[in-house]
């Protein structure tokens, strides 16, 4: 027996030897300059990965959206290139349509999830709106969102780091990323005429169209079907689109007053 474990271990020794794979010590160095989640926002199977594509420039030195500029940085150092600069990308959520504001026409008692309840159509009469079963916030890898009071998903402006995770997440395509010097946001979904959609959802758009004439710029914000859209190539970042909007439903410089540290605080005076 011992003579077997000898001849097996010296085998084994061999085919160590011959079989191991040798890697590339400026793989590790760009590994260790990613941020090391795995969330696959970049597309590939995880950071790993994505450093071997980086290293045979087969993805950019930006490629990892979850890493901002700081990452950019190291990994271009790590590769001896020049550093790009990267645009920070936010996700933002559609919907202000929680538990106040939208009618609710059943109860749902299937499987907890918002891609299992959108197959029923959920609780709530709009059928466009947030599901509120929290599976975008389960999604995030970064602890950069939390289901409020309300029953909706709330994104933490400081802590989101544009990955998608989030926007993947939600089957009624919701969660938008947009540029973080895009302020002016439409938080509606709803298609339905305006007495139908202002029945559903006290926050829905209802198709009024005095955004569209509140921009400066024509053509900036129009509707299509029944809904305001912002044309940000043309539309000036500016509250004046706002002002007379009925139901609140759309906002200017908004996402920016919702930190993580601010959301916690809120919930501890309320419960407190």
């Amino acid at each position: 027996m011992g003579g077997l474990g000898l001849t097996f271990a010296g085998f084994l020794a061999i085919a160590d030897k011959k079989l191991r794979v040798v890697e590339d010590p400026t793989v590790e160095k760009v590994l260790d300059a990613l941020p090391g989640t795995n969330c696959g926002a970049c597309g590939y199977a995880g950071c790993h990965q994505l450093a071997e594509k980086m290293v045979g420039r087969e993805a950019p030195v930006d490629a990892c959206p979850a890493g901002g500029q700081e990452v950019v940085d190291a990994v271009a150092a790590a590769l001896g290139v020049e550093s790009v600069k990267t645009a920070r990308q936010l996700a933002v959520l559609h919907c202000r349509g929680g538990n106040a504001e939208a009618v609710r026409r059943a109860t749902y008692r299937g499987e907890p999830t918002c891609t299992a309840a959108n197959m029923t159509g959920g609780e709530k009469s709009c059928l466009y709106g947030c599901l509120g079963l929290g599976e975008c916030v389960a999604a995030c890898a970064f602890g950069a969102m939390d289901m409020d009071e309300n029953g909706l998903p709330v994104i933490f402006y400081d802590k989101c780091v544009g990955c998608g995770a989030c926007v993947t997440a939600c089957p009624r395509n919701l969660i938008e990323l947009h540029p973080e010097e895009q302020k002016l946001f439409v938080y509606c979904k709803n298609h339905d005429k305006g007495p139908l959609a202002k029945k559903d959802c006290t926050a829905a758009c209802i198709g009024c169209t005095l955004c569209v004439r509140g921009c400066e710029v024509k053509g900036g914000i129009t509707m299509q079907n029944n809904l305001a859209v912002i044309d940000y190539e043309l539309c000036p970042q500016d509250e004046t689109p706002t002002v007379k909007c009925p139901t609140k439903c759309i906002l200017f410089d908004d996402e920016q007053k919702m930190t993580k540290e601010y959301f916690y605080s809120t919930l501890s005076k309320k419960t407190g």
